[in-house]
C-alpha cells in the first residue's frame, strides 16, 4: 500500500507541476509532462485509477496529508480509528469532508515556525510570506545544490522547520523533474508538502550567477516552503513575483542590496502593487 501511496503523490507532484509550467512556463515542456502523466495514471490499478480521474476533476490536490489527527487540506478532525487505519496502510482511506486519500508524511521536513499571534497587527504584502530573516544577499553558493542548501540552512536557522535536509532532498528531486529556473536571472526553488504552518519565502541574491541548469544562470533566487492546501495560491503567488522581476529597476533595486534588511526592504518596495 505504502508502494501505491508513494505513486499516487509522485502522479500529483507531476500534475502541479504541469500547472506550474502552464502558468509561468514557455510552454516547451507541456507535451512531455502530459504524456508523463498519462503513462503513470494508465499504470494504477483501474479502480484507483477511476476514482483519481474523478478527484482530478474537481481538484488537482487529490492528496491529503494527516497532520495532527486532521485532513491538512480541509482541516477536518479525523476519528482515531480512521487515524489509525491511515497508519495501518492496510487500504486506501479517503477523508469524510473532501474525499481526498489520506496519508501520513514520513519523509518530509516539519514546520515549527510560531503562528502570528491574534493580537499581533495582521501583516500584508510579502509580509505575510517572508522576513527579512529570510533574505540572503551576496550568497555563497556556486552550483544549484549548493544555491538550495544556503536557501534551506537559512529557513532552518531562521525557525521555520526542522530538518534543512529534508527540504533539500526534495527541492533537488522537484528540480531534477523539471529544472524552475526563468529568463532574467530567475529560479523559484519549492518544497511541497512541509505542513503545520504557512507559505514561505526565502531569497537570495548571487552577483556572480549560479548555473541552474544548461541554459539559465540564476542571480535571484526564490525558494518557497509550501503547505499542500495553498499549492494553487503559489502560483498566484509566483505569478505576482515573475510580474514584478520583469522588470529591470527591481532586479537592479534587489542586485544593489548587501544586506539582509537593504534586500527586505526593496523587496517589499518591489512587490508591494503585485503581492497583496
Amino acid at each position: 500500500m505504502q508502494s501505491l501511496i508513494n505513486q499516487l503523490l509522485q502522479l500529483q507532484e507531476l500534475v502541479l507541476i504541469l500547472d506550474e509550467h502552464r502558468a509561468t512556463g514557455d510552454g516547451t515542456h507541456l507535451t512531455r509532462l502530459s504524456e508523463n502523466v498519462d503513462q503513470m495514471t494508465e499504470r494504477l490499478p483501474p479502480q484507483i485509477r477511476g476514482f483519481l480521474q474523478r478527484l482530478l476533476k474537481k481538484d488537482h490536490i487529490v492528496m491529503a496529508p494527516m497532520h495532527s489527527g486532521a485532513c491538512a487540506i480541509c482541516g477536518m478532525r479525523l476519528p482515531i480509528s480512521q487515524v489509525q487505519s491511515v497508519r495501518r496502510l492496510k487500504e486506501i482511506q479517503t477523508c469524510p469532508s473532501c474525499a481526498r486519500i489520506l496519508f501520513e508524511p514520513t519523509d518530509a521536513a516539519q514546520w515549527v515556525g510560531e503562528s502570528q499571534s491574534r493580537s499581533e497587527p495582521r501583516k500584508s504584502g510579502i509580509a505575510r510570506f517572508s522576513a527579512p530573516s529570510l533574505m540572503l544577499p551576496g550568497m555563497k553558493a556556486a552550483t544549484r545544490n549548493d544555491a538550495i542548501l544556503e536557501l534551506a540552512t537559512c529557513i532552518q536557522a531562521a525557525g521555520f522547520v526542522d530538518d534543512a535536509a529534508k527540504l533539500v532532498h526534495a527541492a533537488i528531486e522537484r528540480e531534477n523533474i523539471l529544472g524552475t529556473a526563468m529568463e532574467h536571472g530567475l529560479a523559484f526553488p519549492h518544497v511541497r508538502g512541509v505542513e503545520g504552518g504557512g507559505l514561505t519565502l526565502a531569497m537570495g541574491t548571487s552577483e556572480q550567477g549560479i548555473p541552474f541548469d544548461n541554459d539559465h544562470t540564476s542571480t535571484i533566487i526564490c525558494f518557497f516552503v509550501i503547505p499542500t492546501a495553498v499549492s494553487a495560491f503559489y502560483l498566484r503567488l509566483m505569478a505576482g513575483l515573475t510580474e514584478t522581476f520583469l522588470k529591470a529597476q527591481n532586479r537592479t533595486a534587489l542586485m544593489a542590496a548587501t544586506t539582509p534588511e537593504q534586500l527586505w526592504k526593496a523587496l517589499t518596495k518591489a512587490t508591494r502593487y503585485t503581492i497583496k
